[in-house]
């Protein structure tokens, strides 16, 4: 295979990325119509840490059996699955999947600035500065409308958005711990991790044996476990070796209008003037924080 095929290749899995990623907003909407968030969410991370844990068996690595490591991934696991997930998906009992897709591709911003705030292990750039400037003005484009008109039903579903993003971006940063392993294994430890977490307190509050799910949140949840989650972490980490860290973060603002649209086509969803202005500075600001700086001037 030539460089050039090998290349496009890659693309093309970044494109597929950007795809199961912006889906899951759509699938989680439907899902969340007669499934409860709690019980949702604990089905998600456990179907799709089953099937990470069959794909390391597979590719013949194994578990760390130590403590440390499972107590990191306990802590990953409410940062990165555990609160942000459940947020989202009760969230998106009250907004639309494009709004939240929009609001959760800000994570890049956030990384920075608990990076800039806290570890400081990367450093500040005019380029850098103006994309958050730009992704904190659509959050308040989009946010700040409904604060203006009152405390509206939205606008907590809107913060916990914002607060499942946050949380993503401390992921990010403590993520920074599992150097060493495959990238695989500490995925799917947070995984069987936040199913540890989930299904007691799903037991508890939702008693999901009294429930009757429809045909269509079902289908969604296996969609969202198997389709853009388990499948998406495994291109995720391909590309991670092959297009590197932060090629394949560019993902988080080529999801945004596929997410949009997909929320349009299938749930026939329409974003208001100030939300279409909002997701136009939170993609330029993303993307002023997630493409290299040669790139960029490239592009220029």
């Amino acid at each position: 295979m030539s460089e050039k095929t090998g290349m496009t290749t890659e693309l093309a899995l970044l494109g597929v990325l950007a795809v199961l990623w912006g889906a899951s907003y759509t699938f989680i909407k439907i899902g969340v119509e007669t499934i409860p968030p709690v019980t949702f969410i604990a089905g998600r991370t456990l179907i799709a840490g089953g099937i990470l844990l069959g794909l390391i068996r597979w590719r013949g690595l194994a578990m760390p059996r130590d403590l440390v490591n499972w107590r990191r991934f306990m802590f990953q696991a409410c940062l990165n699955s555990v609160i942000p997930f459940t947020l989202i998906a009760a969230a998106e009992r009250s907004i639309d999947a494009g709004l939240a897709t929009i609001l959760n591709a800000t994570s890049p911003i956030f990384t920075f600035l608990l990076t800039a705030l806290i570890t400081r292990h990367e450093p500040v750039t005019m380029r850098k500065l103006v994309g958050v400037g730009a992704g904190i003005a659509g959050i308040c484009l989009i946010v700040g409308t409904e604060a203006l008109g009152g405390i509206g039903h939205q606008l907590w579903a809107q913060l916990a958005v914002v607060a499942a993003t946050v949380c993503y971006a401390g992921a990010a940063i403590f993520g920074r711990n599992f150097r060493g392993l495959d990238p695989m294994v500490p995925a799917a430890g947070s995984m069987i991790c936040g199913a540890a977490i989930l299904i007691p307190l799903s037991l508890v509050f939702d008693r999901p044996w009294t429930l009757t799910p429809s045909t269509a949140s079902i289908l969604a949840l296996f969609g969202l476990s198997v389709f853009s989650t388990a499948l998406a972490f495994s291109i995720f980490f391909r590309l991670i070796h092959t297009l590197g860290s932060v090629g394949t973060t560019s993902q988080a603002y080529l999801r945004v209008p596929i997410g949009v649209g997909i929320g349009a086509i299938f749930l026939g969803e329409s974003l208001g003037p100030s939300a279409w202005l909002g997701m136009a500075f939170v993609v330029v600001g993303v993307a002023a924080m997630t493409i290299p700086a040669r790139q960029a001037r490239l592009a220029r």
